[in-house]
């Protein structure tokens, strides 16, 4: 398992954790408020691995993580207008937006909803890694499912610190409340989690 702390981005780090990735591993990364746990999400075998570290159902799906628009259009059946107008205001983080699946995606991602929720990251290590990958990265909490997630390295878990094949480590994170989810595979977008934007300043964007 590779370590480091995080002060400036280091491109033989991004290159080691893409590498990872594209293996079918495991990578710790930083998110704004917490640190997460990405695999490559279009590669079952990685993502079970996601499900097992965190003992998690698999009747819950997991978010993705794009790096860009063209991206994001490789995971949704259809970006409908005000999930494109949602994503101009609020993304790059805070706001996870839920989408019609494209098919083809691994059940065990979708947990077979036949939704995704993609974010683009904010966190510059983490934009900055999966604009290297040639795939979606899970966005998941580095936590066992039901505890809370983690602002340090030291306070996660040491049975999901061993299992991650990199450990990104950008050191205190900024804590507080995770993104918004906004279902937008409705007639009208849905807020099915309120997080750090609030409700309202979803509406007033539409």
């Amino acid at each position: 398992m590779t370590n480091t702390a995080f002060d400036a981005i280091d491109h033989r780090l991004i290159e080691t954790a893409r590498r990872v990735a594209q293996n079918g591993g495991v990578i710790l990364f930083p998110a704004r408020c917490m640190y997460g746990l990405g695999a490559d999400a279009l590669n079952e075998a990685a993502v079970e691995k996601i499900f097992v570290i965190k003992q998690r159902d698999r009747g819950k799906p997991l978010l993705v993580l794009a790096k860009d628009m063209d991206a994001v259009q490789r995971l949704a059946a259809h970006i409908p207008q005000d999930a494109k107008t949602l994503a101009r205001h609020f993304w790059p983080g805070d706001v996870t937006l839920v989408f019609d699946a494209k098919k083809g995606l691994p059940e065990n991602l979708t947990a077979g909803t036949g939704k995704i929720g993609v974010r683009i990251p904010g966190h510059p290590l983490t934009a900055a890694l999966v604009k290297a990958l040639d795939c979606p990265l899970t966005g998941t909490s580095a936590n066992i499912s039901g505890a809370p997630g983690c602002r340090r390295i030291s306070d996660i878990p040491a049975q999901i610190r061993l299992a991650a094949d990199i450990v990104l480590d950008a050191g205190v994170l900024e804590g507080g409340v995770g993104s918004t989810v906004v279902d937008v595979t409705g007639s009208r977008p849905a807020v099915i989690r309120e997080g750090v934007v609030l409700k309202k300043d979803i509406f007033s964007r539409l």
